[in-house]
């Protein structure tokens, strides 16, 4: 009994070294970021602000990197196709070259345009504006890191801006119509993520999973998923990922995407035969073909991220600096190095620290997830950003990602039941037969194509008709739902969600209130 209370002792004090650990580094690093910024800015008129501001930056970074970025490697990490260590490496080091190469030098300094400038009075309400939603946005962010729930960084520091603007200037400042924008999108976002992701889930199932030669299936229709992939994202990355360094409309993206794309699909179509030849003809095989593409869509999505959501760590910290070595309010601001490698680094360090948390959740705790489905995921997140964006709609990359993993859960459980109630009629249609007969049929049926699967219903229910009731095969469908997709996490994300804006508004505005207080003569 007592070495059992030692060990559970040891196991204790090496879970609080870890935690220590973890926030003794997150606590140098912004120790570092307050000495840097005091040594440059000395001299410079409200100095002060600017290093807190610094600080605050790293902060709201570091919890960017814990949350967000999770999103795109979860799906990989929870299929297996990379290791938790390797994946935070790539996700890491894709990142911070994404804010580097591509993060561009001018941020707008009013997210969306959710509020006025205009209606400012004076530098220092910006300034306090602005330091209010950096900090409510990063505190909120940490708070959904610590209960497992990936949220919107874009919707948090939105709301953070929506609420100090409001506690600056009332009500008439916000632009209503763009927060009815996004908060549509709450639904959106989701939707067409999970339902892109099931249509090409359902797509792989058909042509490849449910054939009887899968090897054959597979050397023809994954060349063509693996060029769709690279379509997808050559675009997404012309239009998002290096938006600030060229500028192209969707046409010629998409073109240049398709190009790239004929390109890949003849370079690795004599590749995925040479590998098809060599595996077993099962689902477990196929699912090995997946893993590059897979591995790579991971590196895309996180460079892309990268590029275009470093802003919102150092967008409000680029303002405040702005305002201080100008003195006024601008609609955009430039970005220099040094706060781009604070949110590059801060991004990287706080995915390093925190975000094996929420790789976990995105990745095998919502629905069990193996390549074929972390795959369609990956494309779900790429095509919705752009269908979205040229429809002027406000995506969270966040909830895209999640709602096609959801989308994808949710379909196993349809496919599920409905493969449990067809072997349900088989077995009444043969109630009268031998044993034998029965698991005859039942393994031809199983081996069977889909399209042949269809044709044996067929001729089933032809030659002898349903012998269930409307009301018995109610009662199955709730015997056969089996539940795929953990409606608990569905419950508390869908609620994280919610309050995301609301609450990091109310938080801006509180601290708005505060800093004021404390800032006035």
């Amino acid at each position: 009994m007592e070495l059992n209370s030692i060990r559970a002792l040891e196991q204790a004090t090496n879970l609080g070294r870890g935690e220590l650990f973890r926030l003794g580094t997150a606590l140098l690093f912004i120790v570092a970021i307050m000495l840097a910024s005091y040594a440059r800015f000395e001299n410079v008129p409200n100095s002060h602000l600017l290093v807190i501001a610094a600080m605050i930056g790293g902060y709201m970074a570091l919890n960017i990197g814990a949350n967000d970025v999770a999103n795109n490697v979860g799906p990989a990490v929870g299929s297996q196709a990379i290791t938790l260590t390797g994946a935070i490496l790539l996700a890491a080091t894709f990142e911070a070259g994404g804010a580097l190469i591509a993060g561009g030098d001018v941020v707008s300094t009013i997210k969306k345009g959710i509020i006025d400038p205009s209606l400012i009075s004076d530098s220092d309400t910006f300034i306090w504006i602005m330091m209010a939603a950096l900090l409510a946005a990063a505190v909120w962010l940490n708070a959904a890191t610590a209960v497992g729930a990936p949220v919107s960084t874009t919707h948090s520091i939105v709301g953070g801006v929506l609420g100090a603007g409001i506690a600056a200037a009332g009500w008439q400042i916000a632009n209503w119509p763009k927060v009815g924008a996004i908060a549509a999108s709450w639904v959106i976002s989701p939707l067409l993520g999970g339902m892109i992701a099931a249509g090409f889930l359902y797509f792989i199932k058909r042509n490849i999973v449910y054939r009887s030669d899968k090897i054959s299936a597979a050397k023809r229709i994954v060349p063509i998923l693996i060029a769709i992939m690279v379509w997808a994202f050559s675009t997404y990355l012309i239009l998002k990922g290096l938006k600030k360094l060229w500028k192209f409309d969707i046409i010629s993206a998409t073109l240049m995407g398709l190009a790239v794309a004929v390109a890949i699909f003849f370079l690795v179509k004599p590749l995925i035969a040479r590998a098809s030849a060599k595996l077993a003809n099962d689902r477990d095989s196929i699912n090995k073909l997946f893993v590059v593409p897979l591995i790579f869509a991971a590196a895309l999505l996180s460079f892309a991220h990268g590029a275009n959501d470093v802003a919102n760590a150092v967008g409000p910290l680029a303002a405040i600096n702005d305002a201080i070595m100008s003195g006024g309010v601008a609609k955009k601001a430039a970005i220099p190095l040094w706060i781009m490698l604070v949110g590059a680094v801060g991004i990287a360090l706080g995915l390093a620290l925190y975000g094996p948390k929420l790789i976990r959740t995105v990745g095998s705790e919502i629905t069990e997830l193996d390549k074929m489905r972390a795959f369609c995921v990956a494309m779900a997140a790429a095509i919705t950003v752009i269908i979205a964006s040229q429809l002027g709609l406000p995506v969270s990359s966040t909830h895209i990602a999640v709602g096609g993993i959801f989308g994808v859960g949710f379909l196993r459980e349809y496919l599920e039941a409905n493969h449990a109630r067809m072997l349900d009629e088989i077995r009444e249609h043969h109630h009268e037969d031998a044993p034998e007969v029965v698991d005859a049929f039942l393994e031809k049926f199983e081996n069977a194509d889909v399209d042949e699967k269809g044709l044996l219903l067929k001729e089933l229910k032809a030659k002898r008709g349903p012998n269930l009731l409307k009301r018995d095969r109610k009662e199955l469908r709730k015997v056969y739902h089996k539940e795929l997709v953990k409606r608990s996490i569905l419950m508390k994300i869908a609620a994280a969600w919610i309050v995301t804006v609301p609450m990091a508004g109310l938080l801006a505005a509180g601290i708005f209130f505060m800093l004021r207080g404390m800032l006035l003569p």
